[in-house]
């Protein structure tokens, strides 16, 4: 185990990590910045939300910043990220406010009991890219089970959604462009309809790499695209969007 401290630029906010497992990118910071834009416009507070599959718990603790949302809970098959996302929970003085469960998100029974069905007005996912089977395994397992569908499939993690999400909650999530197809199909057979839909490249004029997507449980059909957001301007410094996002 390799642990470091990392300042997240968030507040005060740090995050251990253990290089030999997951650690967080930019993705975990767009949808957390996404959702939070959102939430913070709505007329009623959210007062929970659930992050699934939230790794060493960097999507609860950026909310924890950017909202006032009461009580998060983050579900994690991985104990040693889960511990850690206790243990970044307790060096922020959140414990009191973010929460996490050990489960598989496909298994609903263990997940109702624990969280209760349509028990959250939120839902924020960053789950694996890579379907089983496809792409370039990573050596470690802990990595290998970030990167592939391996302990659950997106319908799966959708499916999960569905079940926590109270009537007209809202649903965001963050994945690859070449899976949308999949996405669109696999929402819609949850009743959970698309409302918003924004790419990300890495400069102006290069082919989207991330999909940001805000969705509505029950929600009537209509999908608004956002103006796209490139990571870097064309002489290589960071977009001032990006910067905006990350506070600097």
């Amino acid at each position: 185990m390799a642990l470091r401290t990392d300042k997240t630029g968030f507040g005060d906010i740090e995050i251990v990590q253990d290089d030999s497992m997951f650690c967080y990118g930019i993705d975990a910071v767009l949808l957390s910045d996404f959702a939070a834009r959102r939430l913070n416009e709505r007329k009623k507070a959210i007062s929970e939300l659930c992050d699934l599959g939230t790794g060493n718990g960097i999507i609860p603790l950026i909310l924890s910043h950017k909202t006032d949302i009461r009580r998060i809970v983050g579900v994690e098959i991985q104990e040693k990220c889960a511990d850690l996302a206790e243990e970044n929970a307790r060096r922020n003085g959140m414990q009191d406010r973010i929460s996490f469960v050990r489960c598989n998100v496909k298994d609903m029974g263990t997940i109702e009991k624990l969280l209760g069905k349509k028990s959250f007005s939120a839902i924020t996912m960053n789950p694996p890219y890579t379907e089983k089977g496809r792409g370039i395994a990573a050596t470690c397992n802990e990595k290998n089970l970030a990167r592939h569908e391996i302990s659950a499939s997106l319908g799966d993690f959708i499916a999960c959604a569905s079940a926590l999400l109270g009537d007209r909650g809202d649903f965001f999530m963050i994945h690859r462009p070449t899976r949308l197809a999949d996405i669109f199909t696999l929402l819609r057979k949850q009743r959970i309809e698309p409302k918003e839909m924004q790419l990300i490249s890495g400069r102006k004029d290069e082919t989207p790499n991330l999909v940001l997507l805000h969705c509505v449980k029950n929600g009537r059909p209509e999908l608004n695209v956002l103006p796209q957001i490139f990571v870097r301007e064309e002489d290589g410094s960071i977009s001032e969007k990006i910067r905006e996002i990350y506070e600097q």
